[in-house]
């Protein structure tokens, strides 16, 4: 009977082990959440500047016709 209640005790103790482990882990990822909505917030002003000069730039230049410029091949 020694025997099944060592085993039992270790389980547990493993079990709590693995639990603190999750625990921290579970910390982390919400820290690192955090982490990433902040950075998306702050790139957020500079990504919509960004985008409205590369449409701005698309606009500015219409298609050309190639007419009889350089051709690979």
């Amino acid at each position: 009977m020694g025997w099944t209640g060592l085993a039992v005790a270790l389980g547990f103790a493993g079990v709590a082990v693995l639990a603190y482990c999750a625990f921290r882990v579970y910390l982390g990822v919400r820290r690192f959440g955090r982490e990433l909505e902040r950075t998306r917030a702050r790139l957020a002003p500079k990504h919509r500047e960004l985008r409205g000069e590369l449409h701005r730039l698309q606009r500015s230049h219409a298609p050309q016709d190639p007419g009889d410029g350089v051709r690979s091949g």
